[in-house]
């Protein structure tokens, strides 16, 4: 595709063709544990979606949680590449302390489909789906509870530990500590049972080894790649194909040691279910939706001061530089090719649970010749999106995210370094609602706006079980963490 696109993005005539396979992920954009980084756009726009009577007459708005719009976005907990963008920046996500990214198409884009349903995963994990996941991955035992998770295994020393939330999606995570059978002596182990340094397995033998342990977890259809690497720990990512659609941020990774055995991994243990359908926009729509969203993300409206000198010294940044900002203290866009789009189903927030929602799969690269990697776009029609309320003028806080461990909360919110915050639950039924006060501290007169993000914890008067937690100052559903 070699066809350049005007200043306004992505116009002209658009051709339908099939949609083509998803490009192969750089390890960048892979979690450390195996599994898909993402960032999804829930920017709502005007678009153009086909009239798709049946989905307009039933679908009720989809309620997105606007997660990723706080500060530093939806990100992995770790990363494998050089070329991996700042911790807590998820890739292709424009970084809120830099200059907006403007993604351009390099030709045209396809249509996609008139509509497609949401996933998502509702109840609880049987034991005995825990105990043949176990079973597959040489964990002897029962499943025992603790807390809101299965665990089998060793969860005191060496050995290996299975653990999977009890509430949907049921994610699991499974670690070995020491290796499945003796290490003879004089011989190197895997797991720094010994001295470290084995050579990988080849990717044949890691795919095979993962087989019997995605099969336990319900995806043995997945698509697999095992191209990942950690030191001489081959990784297996299976992304499951869902409604004959690809999908993206529900990735199972088993890792697989230089002796051949499975030595950790991650995933989601709960089948999904298919939810309601919305009419979807085409991947040129998509494309100017997240477009919008990214500028508004990035500074391009802030005055944050001009260069040093008309003319910069020997050394310091050209104007040109997206790091220098020009003398009208707005900063230049970066620009972004996508090379390819898929459509398909990207992980989400709806009303706080995890949501597989129809989105557009962007193969995006940086430069010319460097690493791809996936930026993902809501693709419902942007009038079946709930727009989020707006804040209360309280002072309260917006709670992001939380983690739940029985009675105990722990809520994440955005802060300042001059005040003090306490956090406060309110229950019933069906739901928990939080709300976060903020108390300027006394005698600080001047104080230097920093946002930090912080955490309180908040005891509950009973479990919190499958009870809605709602953010106080928004009203809306918080993603569990």
């Amino acid at each position: 595709m070699s066809t350049e696109r005007p200043d306004n993005d992505v116009t002209g005539p658009r051709r339908r063709r099939p949609p083509l396979a998803v490009a192969s992920v750089a390890a960048a954009v892979l979690l450390a544990g195996g599994g898909g980084a993402y960032w999804a756009s829930t920017a709502a726009g005007d678009g153009g979606a086909a009239d798709s009577g049946a989905a307009e007459k039933s679908a009720p708005l989809l309620a997105l949680d606007a997660s990723a719009d706080s500060p530093g976005g939806t990100s992995p907990d770790s990363r494998t590449s050089p070329d991996s963008p700042p911790p807590g920046i998820a890739p292709g996500e424009p970084d809120p302390g830099g200059p907006p990214v403007i993604y351009r198409a390099s030709g045209e884009l396809p249509d996609g489909p008139d509509e497609a349903a949401v996933h998502h995963a509702r109840g609880t994990v049987a034991s005995a789906d825990v105990a043949r996941l176990a079973k597959a991955l040489g964990i002897p035992g029962t499943p025992r509870t603790e807390g809101t998770s299965w665990v089998v295994g060793d969860d005191d020393g060496p050995g290996a530990l299975l653990k999977v939330t009890k509430q949907a999606p049921g994610t699991w995570t499974f670690a070995r500590t020491t290796p499945p059978k003796p290490c003879e002596p004089g011989t190197m182990c895997a797991n720094g049972a010994s001295e470290p340094g084995g050579d990988p397995v080849s990717e044949k033998a890691a795919k095979a080894a993962a087989v019997p342990v995605l099969k336990a977890a319900g995806q043995d259809d997945a698509a697999l790649n095992a191209g990942q690497l950690m030191g001489d720990v081959r990784v297996v990512n299976a992304d499951p194909k869902i409604d004959g659609l690809p999908t993206y941020g529900w990735s199972t990774g088993v890792q697989v040691g230089p002796d051949g055995e499975v030595t950790g991994g991650s995933g989601h243990l709960k089948a999904l279910e298919k939810g309601d359908t919305y009419p979807a926009v085409g991947a040129d729509e998509a494309l100017k939706q997240l477009n919008a969203e990214s500028r508004g993300k990035g500074d391009a409206d802030r005055d944050i001061g001009g260069c040093a000198t008309p003319v910069p010294l020997e050394g310091e940044p050209k104007p040109s530089d997206p790091q220098c900002v020009p003398s009208n203290g707005k900063r230049a866009p970066v620009e972004q090719t996508v090379e390819d789009a898929v459509f398909g189903l990207a992980l989400n927030y709806v009303d706080g649970r995890q949501t597989l929602v129809p989105s557009w799969l962007f193969t995006v690269r940086q430069a010319p010749g460097g690493p791809e990697h996936t930026v993902t776009q809501v693709a419902v029609d942007p009038k079946f999106i709930e727009k989020p309320d707006a804040p209360t003028p309280s002072g309260d806080r917006k709670v992001t995210s939380y983690g739940a461990d029985g009675r105990t909360l722990e809520v994440t919110f955005w802060g300042g370094v001059c005040s003090t915050y306490t956090a406060s639950a309110k229950e019933s039924a069906g739901q928990v609602r939080i709300t976060v006060t903020e108390k300027p501290q006394e005698g600080k007169k001047a104080c230097i706006m920093i946002a930090k993000e912080l955490t309180r914890t908040v005891t509950l008067e009973k479990p919190l079980g499958d009870r809605t937690v709602i953010d106080a100052a928004s009203g809306g559903a918080v993603p569990r963490t």
